[in-house]
């Protein structure tokens, strides 16, 4: 590694190690008020309420997230629930949609969003349980857990995300054993295999929530070590792209398109001196991809995305938590044959992209749980985007 590889490399593992403090103290303080949260969401998903959620900017892609978690989850056994992502008209679609018993979501940066806190309050009026992430007003509110808007918004991740899982043990505290949770009962360390007394249940997964942070917090301290030098390499070799005029296209499917999409909205938004990262999301055009999905298929979806955009220079940007999408993967490829950069967000050990060798640039977050490691690749592509913002070009 050369020497400015190795001042990269610690910069790097500092920034990464750094959320852990933050989401501790965060974790600690919020596991009872979330436990109770997720107690009245499951009582409002019983009586028909909904999961509606909105932002703007960088905020709308979290409202993307936790609408896809929600209906289309990703573990055995979990229930698919209703939610929206209604960011496009929240000023609008809130007041003609929401009902009594719906969950209403306002994702915010740091520093607030008044359209946002409007139609919280306008949701809250209708009888709908609100969140404000972050926000001072709703039916659960927190203060930013940080200025700096890439830690708040990793830190609200792995909030929702632990809504999505624990919601469930309200539906499922009857089972009397953990064979009948099924193949999700390793969601929830905390429920042995009695009978679950009630009132222990908002206790059980306010334990639960904080041993997920905790895990969190191992994982990105696992990551620095392991795959810190990858980082800090590969965002070096996408510097020298960018100072030669190439561009990034960025990609992956589910939770890891919007991940795509918001590390887009990050490269393009103005620096405080000035700069910005040529960047686009490959995952956010939906007549596009439908239209390649319906009139192709689903594994040309990026594939044709490229040919169209990627020239020789640029850098194709695979986001997958397990390496095999084969619309990823295909991407990927084509992306070789043009001359362009490879770079892959990878988890589990990294699939058959790290197999295959189609990027120059793995970086594999070692965990076999996909909400773990969506919250670590978030940590990961806002630290490279710090980089490309502030190392000199």
């Amino acid at each position: 590694m050369t020497s400015v590889g190795a001042e990269l490399r610690t910069i790097v593992d500092e920034r990464l190690v750094a959320r852990n403090s933050v989401s501790r103290v965060l974790f600690e303080r919020e596991a009872d008020r979330l436990a109770l949260a997720c107690e009245e969401m499951a009582r409002r998903f019983a009586r028909g309420g909904r999961l509606i959620a909105f932002g703007r900017g960088a905020s709308a892609t979290d409202a993307q997230h936790v609408a896809v978690e929600f209906v289309h989850p990703v573990i055995v056994g979990k229930r698919a629930l209703p939610a929206l992502d209604l960011s496009a008209s929240f000023t609008s679609a809130i007041p003609a949609l929401v009902r009594e018993h719906d969950m209403v979501m306002g994702f915010s940066p740091p520093s607030g969003d008044p359209a946002v806190e409007d139609a919280l309050a306008l949701a809250s009026a209708r009888g709908a349980q609100t969140f404000a992430l972050p926000g001072s007003c709703g039916s659960y509110a927190i203060e930013p857990p940080s200025a700096d808007p890439f830690v708040c918004q990793e830190l609200v991740e792995i909030l929702y995300h632990t809504l999505w899982e624990t919601v469930h043990v309200f539906f499922e505290h009857g089972a009397r054993s953990r064979q009948e949770l099924g193949a999700s009962a390793f969601l929830y360390p905390f429920l042995n295999g009695d009978e679950q007394d009630p009132s222990r249940i908002v206790d059980d997964v306010a334990m639960s929530i904080r041993a997920k942070a905790a895990d969190d917090e191992r994982l990105r301290q696992q990551t620095a070590h392991d795959q810190g030098e990858a980082i800090s390499e590969a965002a070096l070799a996408v510097l020298d792209r960018l100072n030669n005029g190439g561009s990034l296209l960025i990609f992956g499917n589910g939770g890891s398109a919007t991940d795509a999409n918001d590390w887009a909205l990050d490269c393009i938004e103005t620096s405080p001196d000035g700069r910005t990262v040529p960047a686009l999301s490959l995952a956010t055009e939906p007549a596009t991809i439908t239209a390649l999905a319906n009139d192709v298929g689903t594994d040309t979806i990026f594939l044709r995305q490229l040919i169209a955009h990627g020239r020789r220079g640029d850098v194709a940007v695979a986001i997958s938590t397990s390496g095999g999408s084969a619309n990823v993967i295909a991407a990927l490829a084509e992306a070789r044959k043009r001359g362009m950069l490879t770079v892959a967000l990878l988890g589990y050990d990294g699939g058959e992209i790290a197999r295959q060798g189609l990027a120059d640039w793995p970086i594999v977050v070692h965990c076999d749980y996909i909400p773990r490691i969506q919250e670590v690749q978030a940590s990961i592509y806002h630290v490279m985007t710090e980089v490309w913002r502030q190392w000199p070009m």
